[in-house]
């Protein structure tokens, strides 16, 4: 993870300022702002209408009670998309339209989901088996060489209940 944090931050602006310079000496200064001004606002409004079209799927998927994994994916490609198509740059702009046309972004949710399912694979193995429920689960084994003790759990300062006779509040007279 540290290691994507530095390309993100250090890495990608260098390439970013790389290119816009090579743009600008092809076209001018003046030619590669104006492409960056309509990319941008072409990017913003393809995020508008691929971001409501992915959030009413979303809404809908969960109001009708489906499990909704394609359309949660497809709402994070937009919203990151969206976000890469905010910053200022080509190479961001060529990711954040991956990530946000309707044609490339199921190709995009294929990386991702393989993306996730290879991290998901890594936690479950560093941590052993999902267990089903409440419990060690199936795969449980004792500790080698010792016993299972039932046991309860008792918290540290139980409360005890007032006694019947008295009243919380009222004074008893003696």
């Amino acid at each position: 993870m540290g290691l994507l944090l530095v390309v993100a931050f250090l890495v990608v602006p260098v390439v970013e300022i790389y290119v816009i310079v090579q743009v600008g000496q092809q076209i001018g200064a003046l030619s590669t702002v104006a492409l960056l001004l309509v990319e941008s606002a072409i990017g913003a409004w393809i995020v508008r209408r691929e971001g409501s079209r992915a959030w009413a799927a979303l809404r809908g998927a969960v109001t009708s009670g489906q499990l909704p994994s394609r359309e949660l994916a497809d709402t994070a490609l937009v919203l990151v998309g969206g976000t890469l198509l905010l910053t200022p740059g080509f190479v961001t702009d060529v990711f954040g339209f991956f990530f946000v046309l309707p044609w490339t972004r199921p190709l995009a949710r294929r990386l991702l989901s393989r993306f996730v399912a290879r991290r998901a694979t890594v936690v479950v193995g560093r941590f052993g088996p999902v267990g089903r429920g409440p419990g060690p689960g199936p795969a449980y084994r004792p500790p080698a060489g010792g016993r299972v003790v039932p046991g309860q759990v008792v918290p540290d300062d139980p409360v005890e209940p007032p006694p019947d006779d008295e009243s919380p509040g009222r004074a008893t007279g003696g």
